[in-house]
């Protein structure tokens, strides 16, 4: 049984929610939940939120339990860009990118 979360369009760099989605790779998810309340980085936030979303989703049915729970797949991917210009020396403008990224969280039961 396989339970998924996605979250969309998070204002968030990809780059940074790949480094605390490589963290919880395989981890049980009660460990995953302590170690994401305990990080010091701002994508913990938005992945602790698609987390509890997935574990929601999987214990829906009554069938399993957060303990029996493991992240079998977490992959952050690119969103859309949303591109500004700021004024630069002798004239010129230089491009801001803001990245968003979407995160989708795969839950499977403990083998």
């Amino acid at each position: 049984m396989i339970a998924k979360a996605r979250g969309r369009f998070i204002p968030i760099t990809p780059r940074k929610m790949r480094g605390v989605a490589r963290m919880l790779k395989g981890m049980p998810v009660l460990r995953a939940q302590a170690l994401l309340r305990s990080l010091p980085k701002a994508a913990c936030r938005p992945v602790s939120k698609i987390l509890d979303s997935a574990v929601a989703n999987a214990t829906r049915e009554g069938t399993r339990t957060a303990d029996q729970l493991v992240i079998s797949r977490i992959a952050a991917d690119e969103g859309p860009m949303t591109k500004r210009f700021r004024a630069a020396a002798m004239g010129r403008a230089t491009f801001i990118r803001k990245r968003m990224s979407h995160l989708t969280i795969e839950l499977d039961a403990k083998s």
